[in-house]
C-alpha cells in the first residue's frame, strides 16, 4: 500500500475504529485512478453545495458506475426512498471508496446527504454522506462546498478529521 493511501486510511477513520472512509489496496508506487473524478472537472462540476439535500432509504444494490465517458469506475448505489422511488446515488472513484469498510451491503437502511444533479438526462444524487446506524458512515466530500476526498492531499484530509 502506498503511502499516500495508508495516510487518507488512518486520517479518515473516527476514533474507536468506526470507519467513515475505506481506501482500497494500491501496490507500491500505484496511484488511485481518479481519472474524471478530479476536483473542477466535468464531472465535479455538477455538484452545486447550495442544492444540499438528504434522504433515507433502504439499500437496494452496489454498482460499478461510470458517471461521464472517459471517467475511471466508480462506486454507485441504488437506494429506495422512504417514498419508494428508486434513486441512483454516486459516492466516487472505485479506487477510493470501499463500502466493505462499513459492511454496507444490500437491505440496509441507510440516511443519505449531497446533491441532486442531472448526469445524462438522468436524475442522480452525488453523495457527500452514508450514514448507515447510528454510528457507522462512509464521507466522500467535503459537506460545506463538496470538495472530494479523494482529490485532497493528507494536509487538507487531517483538518477534515480535525472538525468531526
Amino acid at each position: 500500500m502506498n503511502r499516500w493511501v495508508t495516510i487518507i486510511g488512518l486520517v479518515l477513520f473516527f476514533p474507536f475504529a468506526l470507519a467513515c472512509l475505506g481506501v482500497m489496496e494500491t501496490s507500491a508506487g500505484d496511484k488511485p485512478d481518479i481519472t474524471g473524478w478530479e476536483k473542477g472537472g466535468a464531472y465535479d462540476r455538477h455538484y452545486n453545495a447550495s442544492e444540499f439535500d438528504q434522504f433515507k432509504g433502504t439499500v437496494e444494490d452496489i454498482v460499478e458506475i461510470t458517471p461521464l465517458p472517459g471517467m475511471a469506475p466508480g462506486v454507485g448505489l441504488l437506494i429506495r426512498d422512504e417514498g419508494k422511488d428508486l434513486v441512483k446515488v454516486q459516492l466516487g472513484p472505485k479506487s477510493f471508496v470501499d463500502l466493505k469498510t462499513i459492511g454496507l451491503k444490500k437491505g440496509d437502511k441507510v440516511k443519505v446527504k449531497g446533491v441532486w444533479a442531472e448526469i445524462k438526462g438522468a436524475d442522480v444524487f452525488m453523495a457527500s454522506k452514508v450514514k448507515k446506524g447510528e454510528n457507522t458512515e462512509v464521507k466522500v466530500r467535503r459537506t460545506k462546498d463538496g470538495t472530494p476526498f479523494w482529490s485532497m492531499t493528507p494536509e487538507e484530509l487531517a483538518k477534515e478529521k480535525e472538525q468531526d
